[in-house]
């Protein structure tokens, strides 16, 4: 783990294994090469909210462990076009914008993607950009789709 005063000069990307997350991964690793930052790749996981009885039963670990391969995944497809640019990975359990906020102290800047719910939507079961946007500790970039 990082210590939050070590964090300068970083760049926070919230990844998901999403494709919106791609993208902001992406655009993280261009821009940090063009600047000579490092990225930290950060997947948040928690358990689901309908788990439990009638459920089969699934350890912790194991959701961390899925969580890993996604991050993984994710890093080594994008990082090996930016051999220049350090990446750490982190896979920490709890919710997506709570972990992105803890981790946006002190960094240069949050990217995370955006899947385009809408405004409606987003008014109803929130948005992990939304509220990173709100309550980040520092600038926050929104990746879009293209559309």
């Amino acid at each position: 783990m990082t210590d939050m005063n070590e964090s300068r000069h970083r760049i926070i990307v919230g990844v998901d294994g999403s494709a919106s997350s791609a993208r902001a991964l992406a655009w993280a690793l261009d821009y940090a090469e063009e600047l000579h930052l490092a990225v930290t790749a950060v997947h948040a996981w928690q358990y689901p909210y309908a788990y439990g009885s009638g459920a089969t039963i699934i350890a912790a670990s194991d959701f961390g462990a899925e969580a890993r391969r996604t991050l993984d995944a994710a890093v080594e497809k994008l990082a090996a076009e930016h051999p220049s640019v350090p990446v750490e990975r982190c896979v920490a359990e709890g919710h997506p914008a709570r972990v992105l906020i803890d981790r946006s102290e002190g960094a240069d800047m949050l990217v995370v993607g955006s899947r385009g719910h809408g405004a409606f939507v987003g008014a109803l079961i929130g948005s992990v950009s939304q509220y990173c946007v709100s309550h980040a500790r520092c600038p926050v970039l929104v990746v879009r789709d293209a559309d």
